[in-house]
């Protein structure tokens, strides 16, 4: 079915007939997700994200010789990113299931959310992580460990997933947790999304930036290391860049539903088409953090302090899978 189809409803006589903007049934919309073009980029994807993620976590946790904080991370990183990709299929089916509020659904879509948050919060953690290495060096020693990188993977664990519980129970008292049940209503869907993503994007930015700085700025020990700072650099940039091509799409046209409390075809559809550019995330996450990894071990921080010296191989942009 073509992307240009209409938002009217049609009437048993064949007249048309108008539509309330706050209530819109989903057959009465684009049905895009229909078309060859999108089944041949969901498949691509799965079948992507599924291989590269589940590389990734092999690697991460049978092939390297030592748990570090930023192995830790990252293989949390690939079980949220392989988790979401496996529930998509289902949650993909119930969203366009609108009669139930079945547990099945709910499951679905709550499996789907958990990890979708997860990996936000977890690239998130990265970067702080990243920042703490590049701009405080000496107190890294002390902030950093795999046990305290553990703690902080179980941490967000917990809080995503307890305000996941938490918005369950306020979205089914309020008429049904299933995103496709609930077309009438997300404020509470609203709230927890943003929240769950605004955050993380100020400090994802402030990190990135804070470390690209940095780097940019020491000294150039010779040009093999001055080549692969810029590198490092460019990485943490593309990172960066990834992450908000990817997510910020969807939560500015949430924010806009939510704001205005608009329920028509066109944000529906624009919905639907950037949340599943935010699954997007899940193939370019095992593409730009392992390749990060290689180019933060070719760029150690130096500095002009002689303790900092004296710790440079402790003190590195541990961003590194050894």
């Amino acid at each position: 079915m073509p992307f240009g189809r209409t938002c009217r409803g049609v009437s048993s006589s064949g007249g048309n007939q108008r539509v309330s903007p706050g209530i819109m049934n989903s057959s009465n919309c684009s049905s895009w997700d229909a078309n060859p073009v999108y089944y041949t980029y969901m498949g691509g994807l799965l079948a992507l994200g599924l291989l590269l993620n589940g590389l990734a976590l092999w690697v991460l946790c049978w092939r390297l010789p030592r748990w570090t904080e930023t192995r830790i991370y990252m293989a949390n990183l690939a079980v949220a990113d392989l988790c979401l990709l496996c529930a998509l299929p289902s949650f993909l089916y119930f969203q366009k299931q609108t009669s139930k509020d079945t547990p099945l659904c709910q499951i679905s879509q709550a499996v789907y959310l958990l990890n979708r948050y997860m990996s936000i919060s977890l690239v998130t953690a990265i970067a702080v992580d990243r920042y703490v290495a590049v701009r405080h060096p000496l107190r890294a020693r002390r902030l950093r460990s795999p046990g305290r990188a553990a703690a902080v993977c179980t941490a967000l664990w917990a809080v995503v997933l307890g305000s996941l519980v938490l918005r369950w129970f306020l979205d089914v008292q309020d008429g049904g947790f299933c995103f496709a049940v609930r077309s009438g209503r997300s404020t509470y869907t609203g709230v927890f999304s943003l929240l769950g993503f605004y955050l993380p994007l100020a400090v994802l930015v402030f990190c990135s930036l804070q470390v690209v700085t940095a780097l940019t700025q020491r000294p150039e020990a010779n040009p093999g290391q001055a080549e692969a700072t810029q590198k490092a650099s460019r990485m943490v940039l593309a990172n960066l860049a990834v992450f908000v091509v990817c997510f910020l799409p969807f939560h500015m046209v949430l924010t806009m539903r939510v704001a205005l409390g608009l329920q028509t075809c066109a944000i529906k559809v624009a919905m639907q088409i950037t949340s599943r550019l935010s699954d997007a995330n899940c193939c370019l996450d095992a593409i730009c953090y392992y390749f990060m990894a290689k180019e933060f071990q070719e760029a150690s921080v130096s500095t002009t302090s002689p303790r900092a010296k004296a710790h440079k191989s402790k003190d590195s942009v541990t961003m590194t899978l050894t």
